[in-house]
C-alpha cells in the first residue's frame, strides 16, 4: 500500500475547514506553556475539587521550581522524577523541570518500592517529587535510602484542597497524611520555590529530551521511551488541529493518570496548548467523575473503555449533566461496539476511538470528531503522520496489497529510541532509505477510505494447529452477549493443536449465565479454529495501572495455577 499522510486523508474525508500545517515548526515545551500563559494569564488552568489555579499562578510556581532545581545543582539533561497522582503541583513541577533544562521521568504512583527503585536506577533520576500520603511517601523514602536518588521534594495534599476535612482525608482512604522527615535530603514543595528567576536555558526542541516515559504495555519489560520537546509539542498541536472546536476553550476532565502517555498528550499538553482548564481528580472514581462533569461543565473527556463501562454502571449516570460535553475519546484498549453504542445512547455524547503509543508521545490516529465515524477502527492518521503496513514475515518489505501487516508509523511525534537500550533500535525501527519507521507490533488493515483497523497484537496471536487466531476478534464477539461486561482471550497449551483459545469474562451487574451456555453461544458464532475450550467467569479482571485489561497479568495468573 502507499504510505498516505494524515493531511491527505483528513482533507479528503473530514468536512471541518482547517488551515493545515504539516511542518509543525520546532517548539519547546516551556515555549508552548509560555505562549498559553501570555494568551490566558487569568484563566483557570486547574480545577481541583473547586479550587482553581490560573495560568499566571502556575507559571510563577513553575519558574520558582526551575530556579530551585538549579540552586540544588540540577543541570541541563539531568533527570527529575514525578511520583505523583493527578494533583495541582504536578503541572508546575513538570514545566519547571523542563525550564531548568532537565528531563522529566514519570513514575506510576502505584509502583512498589522495588519497581520505583528499578526505574529510578535505570533513568538515573536525581530528584523526585512526591506527595505526603501513606500510599506514596514511605515508598519514596525507601527508594531515597536505597538508591542513588539524591533528594526528595514533598508536596502537602492539604495545601492543594479547598476543604481539607471534608475531602482531603478521604482521597486515598488511608486516614492521616504521612509525616515528612526533617532531613537534608528531604524538603517540602514550598522550600523548593526560589525567589530569584531561573537562569535561561537554550533548549533544542528537536534533540533535547523533555520526557522519559516508560512503556506501560502488557508484554515485556518496561523501557524508557525518549521523547523530545518537539515530540510532545508536535503531538499536542496535531491533536488540536483535528478538533472541529479548536479555538474554543476546553474544560478537560482529567481522570486519566498524568503519568501515562495518553493523559500526558490529551489531557495535559493539548489542554495547555489550547488554553483550557483541567478538571482534575487524583484518580478515577465513577461517582466523583460524574459529579465533576456536572459541576465544572466539562466539555471533553479522554478515557479507557473500562472507565466508560464504570460510568454507565453507576446509578448517578442518569442524573449527570452532559449537556456541555462535546466529545469523549477512548484509547488505550479496543472499544467494543456495544459499549460505544450504550454510552452514546445514555449520555448523548459522541464516543470516538483513537490509537496511540508511548513511543509516539501519545496519539497516532483517531476517528473524526464529526462525520463518518467507523466503529471498530482507529480512524485516520493525524496530520503529518504517515503509516505503512509491513510484511509480518519479512518486515523489510511492505505487506502484499489487501493483506494485514504490521503497522509502522512515521511522524514528528515518534520517539528517538529507548533510554539505555541502543540495541533495541534494530527491532524497533524499520529503515526505508533515510527514514526510520516505528514498528508498532500491531497487526492492521487499511480500507479504501484510509480507515485503519487493528486486527491484533502480533505477540497476542494464538497458533492453533497452524492457524492464527486473533484474540481481539473473539473478544469482539463475546462482548455482544447481553450478560458479558468484559472479556479477555488468551492461548493455553493443548497437546494436539499446540494451543487453543480460552475466554475469561466478567458479567454485568445482576446478569446470570453459566460457563457452558456462554461457551456454546460463543463457539456457534466462530470459525472452527477460533473456538474456545472454555469460557471462565471471573469476579474481576486484572488491570494495568491505567485501568486497561491486563492480558499479561492474566497469562501469569493462569500459568501460576
Amino acid at each position: 500500500m502507499d504510505a498516505r499522510t494524515g493531511q491527505e486523508i483528513w482533507r479528503e474525508r473530514y468536512a471541518h475547514p482547517c488551515v493545515w500545517d504539516q511542518s509543525f515548526a520546532p517548539l519547546s515545551m516551556p515555549d508552548l506553556f509560555a505562549a498559553s500563559v501570555a494568551a490566558h494569564p487569568e484563566s483557570p488552568l486547574v480545577d481541583f475539587y473547586g479550587r482553581r489555579t490560573t495560568y499566571r499562578e502556575t507559571m510563577a510556581q513553575a519558574r520558582a521550581f526551575a530556579a530551585g532545581l538549579q540552586a540544588t545543582g540540577i543541570a541541563r539533561g539531568d533527570r527529575v522524577g514525578l511520583f505523583l497522582p493527578n494533583v495541582p503541583i504536578y503541572i508546575p513541577a513538570y514545566f519547571g523541570a523542563m525550564m531548568a533544562g532537565a528531563t522529566v521521568v514519570n513514575f506510576s504512583p502505584l509502583y512498589t518500592a522495588q519497581e520505583l527503585e528499578a526505574q529510578v536506577a535505570d533513568s538515573g533520576t536525581r530528584l523526585l517529587v512526591t506527595l505526603d500520603v501513606p500510599a506514596l511517601l514511605p515508598t519514596a523514602l525507601a527508594v531515597l535510602r536505597a538508591s542513588r536518588l539524591e533528594r526528595l521534594v514533598v508536596g502537602r495534599l492539604s495545601a492543594m484542597l479547598p476543604m481539607v476535612q471534608s475531602i482531603g482525608m478521604r482521597l486515598f482512604r488511608r486516614g492521616e497524611m504521612a509525616a515528612v522527615p526533617h532531613t537534608p535530603d528531604v524538603c517540602q514543595w514550598p522550600d523548593m520555590l526560589a525567589d530569584a528567576p531561573p537562569a535561561p536555558i537554550a533548549i533544542d526542541p528537536l534533540h533535547d529530551l523533555a520526557l522519559i516515559q516508560y512503556t506501560g504495555g502488557t508484554t515485556g519489560t518496561p523501557k524508557g521511551a525518549m521523547l523530545t520537546h518537539q515530540n510532545l509539542s508536535a503531538n499536542a498541536r496535531q491533536i488540536e488541529q483535528i478538533d472541529p472546536h479548536r479555538g474554543e476553550r476546553d474544560v478537560m476532565m482529567g481522570v486519566l493518570p498524568f503519568f501515562h502517555v495518553f493523559a500526558n498528550a490529551c489531557v495535559l499538553n493539548r489542554t495547555v496548548f489550547n488554553g483550557g482548564c483541567i478538571a482534575m481528580l487524583p484518580r478515577f472514581n465513577a461517582a466523583q467523575t460524574l459529579k465533576a462533569i456536572t459541576r465544572t461543565g466539562a466539555t471533553t473527556m479522554p478515557g479507557v473503555p473500562t472507565m466508560y463501562q464504570a460510568l454507565l454502571e453507576h446509578p448517578a449516570v442518569g442524573h449527570t449533566d452532559f449537556s456541555r460535553m462535546r466529545t469523549c475519546i477512548s484509547g488505550g484498549a479496543p472499544l467494543s461496539a456495544p459499549l460505544q453504542q450504550r454510552f452514546e445512547a445514555v449520555t448523548g455524547v459522541k464516543l470516538i476511538e483513537g490509537y496511540g503509543l508511548t513511543e509516539t508521545a501519545g496519539v497516532v490516529s483517531t476517528n473524526p470528531y464529526e462525520g463518518d465515524d467507523r466503529p471498530g477502527t482507529i480512524g485516520h492518521p493525524l496530520p503529518a503522520t504517515r503509516i505503512r503496513l509491513l510484511d509480518r514475515e519479512a518486515p523489510e518489505h511492505d505487506a502484499p496489497p489487501g493483506e494485514p501487516g504490521e503497522l509502522a508509523i512515521l511522524g514528528p511525534q515518534v520517539m528517538q529510541g529507548y533510554w539505555n537500550r541502543p540495541d533495541a533500535a534494530a527491532t524497533t525501527f524499520a529503515l526505508r532509505g533515510d527514514e526510520r519507521w516505528l514498528r508498532t507490533g500491531d497487526i492492521a488493515t487499511v480500507d479504501a477510505d484510509g480507515y485503519i483497523r487493528i486486527v491484533d497484537r502480533s505477540k497476542d496471536m494464538i497458533a492453533v494447529g497452524g492457524f492464527k487466531v486473533f484474540p481481539s476478534q473473539v473478544e469482539a464477539v463475546l462482548v455482544q452477549h447481553p450478560a458479558i461486561s468484559e472479556a479477555l482471550v488468551i492461548g493455553v497449551p493443548e497437546p494436539y493443536h499446540g494451543e487453543v483459545p480460552r475466554a475469561y469474562v466478567t458479567l454485568r451487574p445482576g446478569a446470570q449465565a453459566t460457563e457452558e451456555a456462554l461457551r456454546a453461544w460463543l463457539n456457534d458464532r466462530l470459525g472452527k479454529h477460533e473456538r474456545v475450550d472454555r469460557v471462565v467467569v471471573r469476579e474481576t479482571m486484572p488491570r494495568t495501572m491505567v485501568g486497561k485489561l491486563d492480558r499479561k497479568a492474566l497469562r501469569a495468573e493462569i500459568a501460576a495455577e
